[in-house]
């Protein structure tokens, strides 16, 4: 790891990407040191979008531009078959029902339940080409840093600053400090994005990135397709980043052409003229560099209560006793004890009671093809609870297009509409106390899916292989090589 003085890389003239697009949103610098940036897009959803919405209404003023802010019905939405506005979640429906009346009134664009485009909003902006290289792009969600994965300086934020960014289009924001994590070289067979942020976290700790704008970048990164690089920006906030950001390239602009809110004709020329300028300069530089060799990155899976809390898939759970820093060694500890593990022993054979397929992190077509290549004619364990929830009605639609469903539900799975679900049982259903859960979402805090409920993360095709043994199973033994 290098570290460069802070002092020596702002006077330089060589930029960083970041750095880039701050400068380019810039509209004034205000006192204390926060800078004003213009924002260009305002996504919304139905958990926290209400009460901006509500919040605008009773203060008297109006979303200046309508047609820049956009919002979902995800975090609360029942996932069952035949869902409407009903929810497992005291209360829930009101939520929807005042969202939408609030989001019609305001005349900005709805993504509703039973709408082709509705599904998770950080599945939606991507798809819907709302996020794009060069925008900057706020939600009241920690992962909206997710889309950062196309160029895009994105980040998550509260309801008043919601409120704010819809009436001015501007948020006050202090400077954050510049990281680079460089993956170099090739990931081995049976690894993929998940495994690389986790191995991430676990060496460098959940607080790693704080401070920081993180640009991930590398021969291994330039390697992922986009869908990919989403899981690897989805998870910098686990890391403790500002936000994440990978440089726009052509992959990235093959994805973004033709998608519904995308530039069109000569507009999209102009775009992409300027898409092409968003790096890095050759010489910029970082407050902070990380390396990381991405042949060395095994499957990754969490044994304790912090994404930091990872061991590779075939390692020993760690012993606290080793641990020097003691706030560190109670934590582990007491995430021992939550889990109900014991240090100095295979994590790889622990029993599972259920597995879910879903959320902001992995939830998008190419992980469900991924998990169905390892479910395709097999069987999930006996007893084992089993549930897929595709990132967006579109993303479901693709999915049956193409047979991936059945792969599914014949495997055992239960498939599901789109929405959050379970990924912290916002819709009012969770998993049981002292379940044990492999789970593709993105943290594994004490009771995130479900009071009680112990929850292992890792990839899709990790979740997939240990449903179908029934245990926390190294995808490798069971993943076909030639897939």
């Amino acid at each position: 790891m290098a570290q460069t003085p802070a002092n020596t890389r702002a006077n330089s003239p060589a930029k960083t990407l970041a750095e880039k697009l701050w400068a380019q949103h810039t509209v004034t610098e205000l006192d204390g040191g926060a800078t004003l940036l213009y924002i260009d897009r305002v996504f919304l959803h139905e958990r926290t979008g209400s009460i901006a919405l509500k919040g605008l209404e009773a203060a008297g003023r109006k979303v200046r531009e309508p047609g820049q802010v956009f919002c979902t019905m995800d975090h609360i939405v029942d996932t069952f078959p035949g869902r409407g506005d009903e929810t497992r979640m005291p209360g829930g429906k009101d939520f929807i029902v005042t969202t939408r009346k609030a989001a019609r009134a305001a005349g900005i664009h709805l993504f509703d339940i039973g709408d082709l485009n509705q599904g998770i909003v950080h599945v939606v902006s991507p798809e819907q080409g709302i996020a794009l290289p060069g925008v900057t792009l706020v939600c009241p969600d920690s992962h909206t840093g997710t889309v950062g994965a196309l160029g895009a300086l994105a980040w998550g934020i509260g309801s008043t600053e919601a409120e704010h960014a819809m009436a001015t289009k501007t948020l006050a924001v202090n400077p954050q400090k510049q990281m680079r994590v460089r993956f170099t070289g090739q990931l081995p067979f049976g690894v993929t994005a998940k495994d690389m942020v986790l191995a991430l976290i676990g060496r460098h700790g959940a607080a790693g990135g704080v401070g920081y704008i993180v640009e991930f970048a590398g021969p291994a990164v330039e390697a992922l397709e986009i869908e990919a690089r989403f899981t690897l920006c989805n998870m910098a906030i686990e890391f403790g980043a500002f936000t994440g950001l990978i440089a726009p390239d052509e992959k990235t602009f093959s994805y973004v052409e033709g998608r519904p809110f995308a530039p069109k004709g000569a507009q999209w020329d102009a775009a992409l003229a300027h898409w092409r300028e968003l790096r890095s300069d050759a010489d910029a530089q970082f407050d902070q560099e990380i390396v990381i060799d991405a042949a060395s990155i095994a499957p990754q899976i969490t044994w304790g209560t912090s994404p930091q809390h990872e061991i590779a898939v075939d390692g020993m759970i760690p012993d606290p006793a080793a641990e020097t820093d003691t706030n560190r060694r109670k934590a582990m500890e007491r995430a021992l004890t939550y889990m109900d593990l014991d240090a100095g022993r295979p994590l790889a054979g622990t029993p599972i009671d259920a597995a879910f397929i879903g959320s902001c992190t992995n939830s998008r077509l190419s992980d469900l093809r991924a998990a169905a290549e390892v479910l395709r004619g097999r069987h999930v364990a006996e007893g084992i609870k089993a549930i897929c929830v595709p990132g967006s009605s579109r993303v479901k639609a693709a999915a049956e297009a193409e047979g991936l469903d059945r792969v599914f539900t014949q495997a055992g799975f239960e498939w599901r509409e789109s929405g959050c679900s379970m990924c912290f049982f916002a819709g009012g259903e969770s998993f049981g106390r002292d379940e044990r859960v492999i789970t593709s979402t993105n943290r594994n805090f004490e009771n995130r899916q479900g009071p009680g409920t112990r929850s292992h993360l890792a990839s899709p095709t990790s979740v997939a292989a240990s449903a179908i043994m029934g245990a926390i199973t190294d995808v490798r033994t069971l993943a076909r090589k030639d897939a």
